[in-house]
């Protein structure tokens, strides 16, 4: 909990007493509700133009202790996904190594079987050849004749090193999950995992003004048999988890930060099975403000901001039950994604149409604010 110490924390909680959302400041001090007319969302305390100045001059109403609220110990309080009325954008491809899994699931097909012989015979060699390219580079342009000619060009590598990043919507606004929800699979895949990703927390602007933690997971099977099925690959019941908190922009923390930041993932499953692996920030293959350009500007508006995953440098291949089938998760499987500036985020594996429907939308959203009289 060392990192709530020095920085600005915003979050989100179900509070019992409100019978709705409220937005909460997380300080060593404790959770603190400064839910208020001026900022009912955190939305509009992103379009603050110093969100951590407003948040330390509120005193608000203490609640308990941040450690309480993460281990869900605080009663009639539940924490959520720390964003409300943004966008939830994502972009794919930002990393070598991920792309070449993308490249290995559309040669198999989605067929996990076959993909380590794919990616025994192509993955070293792509590997080798994009790791420094510049992505929309004369370099980079060069290289694609090259993959072209010697058939190993792939819609992926497109994104990967062309000039145009892969953008899509991850989730609906108000959809995400957050700390200790369960995420959900679909229940047609059989060749899935995790993605541990730092979200950037945008305003309409499109100034990031903090980042935070999230789980953009994905059915490789799926996307694998058809990239025009990216919707169903990663837009399903809990599909999305953000959190725990939104990490603003301070003198404790910035942007270069993010640059800098490694993500720890940590997979425990009920069969006993653990993995661990990380992503390094340092490796994208794009600037984080390069990926918030090409998705707000004169082409495309937010009038509530967005939350930007950026993509991830983990794509697992190790072997969970037989030699060459690579991993994919089970239901009970308990994924933490953490980095020692954003904190945990921890849920549980289950399928989507296992986890609790979603059923709090804008519209329940903006009547529950009127009848608080906050709006």
């Amino acid at each position: 909990m060392n990192y709530v110490e020095t920085g600005s924390f915003v979050g989100r909680a179900w509070s019992a007493d409100a019978n709705g959302p409220i937005v909460i400041k997380v300080t060593k001090a404790g959770v603190f509700d400064v839910t208020s007319k001026a900022v009912p969302t955190v939305r509009d305390l992103l379009e603050q133009d110093s969100p951590a100045q407003w948040l330390k001059d509120q005193t608000g109403t203490h609640l308990g202790s941040a450690a309480d609220l993460l281990q869900g110990k605080i009663a009639g309080l539940k924490i959520l996904a720390p964003c409300d009325l943004q966008a939830i954008k994502a972009c794919g491809v930002t990393f070598a190594q991920s792309m070449i899994e993308r490249v290995i699931e559309e040669r198999a097909g989605g067929d996990l079987s076959a993909a380590n012989a794919i990616r025994q015979k192509i993955a070293q060699h792509i590997q080798d050849e994009v790791k420094s390219i510049k992505p929309g580079s004369p370099e980079a342009m060069k290289l694609k004749e090259f993959f072209i000619q010697e058939g190993l060009w792939s819609q992926y590598l497109e994104v990967g090193i062309g000039p145009d990043a892969e953008v899509f919507t991850k989730s609906q606004t108000l959809s995400s999950v957050g700390h200790l929800d369960e995420i959900g699979l679909h229940p047609c895949s059989t060749w899935n995992n995790p993605e541990p990703e730092v979200v950037l927390a945008v305003d309409s602007k499109g100034r990031v003004k903090g980042a935070t933690l999230g789980n953009d997971v994905n059915l490789r099977d799926v996307e694998g048999r058809s990239a025009l099925l990216l919707g169903k690959a990663k837009d399903n019941n809990a599909s999305c988890s953000i959190g725990p908190f939104i990490r603003i922009f301070d003198d404790s923390y910035s942007l270069d930060d993010v640059r800098n930041a490694q993500v720890d993932l940590l997979v425990e499953g009920e069969d006993g099975f653990v993995m661990s692996g990380k992503s390094s920030m340092k490796e994208i293959s794009r600037d984080p403000l390069e990926l918030v350009q090409q998705t707000i500007g004169g082409h495309h508006q937010y009038p509530d901001g967005f939350m930007l995953f950026m993509g991830t440098l983990f794509a697992p291949i190790e072997d969970r039950d037989v030699a060459g089938q690579g991993f994919t998760h089970k239901l009970g499987d308990v994924v933490v994604i953490s980095n020692p500036e954003l904190g945990s985020l921890k849920n549980t594996v289950r399928l989507s149409t296992q986890c609790k429907p979603w059923e709090f939308g804008i519209s329940h959203l903006m009547r529950n604010l009127a009848g608080r009289d906050l709006i």
